[in-house]
């Protein structure tokens, strides 16, 4: 069958396909007129969903089905397909529907796995400039990372970063998403809600991985990693000690809001006689986080000798992975309201990054937000022992010092452990800080 049949069934499907049920996703997504959208994400975090939800938004807004295309070129009819051919797709979609061609109107294109297509960036820049279109992209190859989407388009792109479910759209997925406030809730509710936030911090929000019984969901996520282990990491980068690398992400995975130091790591590597340089460390961890496996949260200073030298707090890409690596035998509870915590700060497009005190404390996050705040967060389950609240509230009181701007914030699973807090100190439920947002945005 010639190309251009191909593509213009592939169009003509797309566009007369019932739109898919979906779990909506609350992504942020920038508006700035004249530039694309680059949806980008950990594989199988549901980008290529994200991209219906946003061709469902302009259809519930009126926008006729004809002027919104999407297409996924990870077609094996497409293989091997050149950058000269990528205009057969316009041409195609405009020989179908000519009247979005009329200089009236703006279409929407949503474009997924586009990095397959060599120079395909050269395409969607000269439709841009070009033809009355909004492009919204995708990608998840070893080809092309999702995050190299948008620096592929040389500042013609900004990220829309899509994550696997928050707890919200956890609950959302199961249709037990609260319609107000979690104070407002009656009691029986809201215990219902930190039950499902303990089955949250076991499972995860892999979209595939919901529902599927513990073995199973197992199998899944260790496949989620291995994929992009081998096919973002080892093949794209040609690593050289792979093995080292399988270390290092165990090391990771295995030990969720520990303390990482590639100094540390490089001399434990060494011991087992398995040498590696510095430098390549620091490369893994660099492609680790490239392709969305793990974060790894700086120390907070404005000293780029003290960030470089002091070790990174390494969270996984999502509170599923910890029972997958985790080799303690314990719950570990504590570290998995870690990860959602810092997750959801991502999701909220602040900086994270964890403070030491000049007289030793530790809190977990100095998140810097948007609109210029800083929030002070330290992450625990409880207090049901004395000394636990004296660490928590101290350790905050002394990085007030540090930081007298900042709010500071205990999120816990069980704020009815914690006395009354000092002055300038909050202790907030995770359900409540998880699923109320609004009041803590600054």
């Amino acid at each position: 069958m010639p190309i251009q049949d191909i593509i213009a069934g592939k169009i003509q499907e797309s566009i007369t396909c019932p739109l898919p049920k979906i779990t909506r996703r609350d992504v942020y997504v920038p508006g700035v007129r004249g530039k694309a959208v680059a949806v980008i994400g950990p594989r199988r975090g549901g980008k290529t969903t994200f991209l219906w939800q946003l061709l469902s938004a302009r259809a519930a807004e009126g926008m006729a089905r004809e002027g919104m295309m999407y297409f996924n070129f990870e077609d094996e009819r497409l293989a091997g397909m050149k950058a000269g051919e990528l205009r057969q797709v316009a041409e195609e979609y405009y020989r179908l529907y000519p009247h979005w061609r009329d200089g009236q109107r703006r279409a929407a294109w949503y474009l997924d796995e586009m990095q397959v297509v060599p120079g395909w960036e050269m395409f969607v820049r000269r439709i841009m400039d070009s033809e009355r279109v909004d492009i919204h992209l995708s990608g998840s190859s070893a080809r092309l990372l999702s995050r190299e989407v948008a620096t592929a388009m040389r500042g013609r792109a900004m990220e829309a970063l899509v994550l696997p479910f928050s707890f919200r759209e956890y609950l959302r997925h199961r249709d037990r998403e609260p319609n107000q406030a979690v104070e407002r809730l009656p009691k029986a509710r809201r215990s219902a809600l930190e039950l499902e936030l303990t089955a949250y911090l076991q499972e995860g929000g892999y979209p595939e991985a919901q529902g599927l019984d513990i073995r199973t969901r197992r199998e899944l996520l260790r496949g989620y990693v291995d994929t992009a282990l081998f096919r973002d990491v080892v093949e794209r980068h040609a690593v050289s000690n792979p093995l080292a690398l399988r270390w290092m992400i165990r090391q990771l995975l295995g030990n969720a809001a520990g303390s990482f130091s590639v100094q540390k790591f490089h001399g434990d590597l060494r011991s087992q006689g398995l040498p590696a340089a510095k430098n390549t460390l620091h490369d893994y961890l660099a492609h680790l986080e490239d392709a969305f496996l793990v974060v790894a949260v700086p120390i907070a200073t404005d000293s780029e000798r003290r960030r470089m030298v002091n070790p990174r707090k390494a969270y996984p890409i999502d509170p599923g992975f910890i029972p997958v690596f985790d080799r303690s035998g314990k719950a570990n509870a504590g570290h998995a309201l870690e990860t959602v915590v810092l997750l959801e700060l991502l999701r909220r497009g602040a900086e994270p990054a964890w403070v030491r005190t000049a007289e030793g404390h530790e809190v977990d996050f100095l998140a810097r937000h948007a609109d210029g705040s800083t929030e002070l967060i330290q992450v625990c389950l409880g207090a049901e022992r004395p000394e636990t609240e004296t660490r928590e509230i101290r350790s905050l009181q002394n990085a007030l010092k540090e930081h007298p701007g900042a709010r500071a914030t205990v999120v816990t699973l069980r704020p009815e452990t914690f006395a009354t807090p000092p002055p300038g100190i909050a202790v907030i439920s995770a359900v409540a800080w998880l699923l109320d947002p609004a009041p803590r945005d600054g």
